[in-house]
């Protein structure tokens, strides 16, 4: 029998929590995904609405769609098609950037077979030292279709500025199809 310190028991359970939750908005049909690093290791996550990134997203949706409030944004994200997974489903933020990139590495297979199972429309990679990581897991999913590469949108209203007016065209061509069903 394994033993499991408490320390490692917890972090299954988050884990698992987190991956419920996520699944809870995964819509039935996949028209944009968006590919992140990993969740954060502060514990935050996107579909908890309590990170930067949910912020960011949630924020772009609103320039097209100002009545989109927080607590209906994720449902919104869902009935349009939207998608974020992970590149690697445990926290590497908190790792020396060596390790980091190794464990990136090591999950592109795992990415790819997830990307095969969702068959995305388009995919939106979040985090330009994923591109790669992300490029090779599509050639092994032999997945093809367009890729828009935005700037992670951080601690810095710059950075989310940029993110916002790259991603707002691709969203509004989304919901725009999503209002005319």
């Amino acid at each position: 029998m394994i033993e499991l310190s408490r320390w490692e028991a917890g972090r299954i359970f988050m884990d698992s929590k987190r991956e419920r939750l996520r699944r809870r908005y995964r819509p039935s049909v996949v028209r944009l995904l968006f590919i992140g690093e990993s969740p954060p290791a502060s514990g935050r996550f996107f579909y908890q609405r309590d990170s930067g990134l949910y912020r960011a997203i949630r924020d772009a949706f609103r320039v097209i769609d100002p009545s989109i409030t927080d607590e209906g944004f994720l449902t919104v994200f869902q009935a349009t098609g939207c998608y974020l997974i992970d590149t690697c489903t445990d926290p590497v933020d908190h790792l020396d950037a060596h390790s980091r990139r190794a464990a990136c590495l090591a999950s592109e297979s795992s990415l790819s077979r997830r990307i095969g199972r969702l068959q995305p429309a388009s995919i939106v990679t979040l985090l330009r030292s994923i591109r790669a990581n992300v490029g090779r897991a599509l050639v092994e999913a032999r997945w093809h279709g367009p890729i828009l590469e935005v700037p992670y949108p951080g601690r810095w209203a710059r950075h989310r500025e940029i993110f916002v007016q790259t991603l707002t065209p691709q969203l509004r061509d989304l919901l725009r199809a999503e209002w005319k069903t």
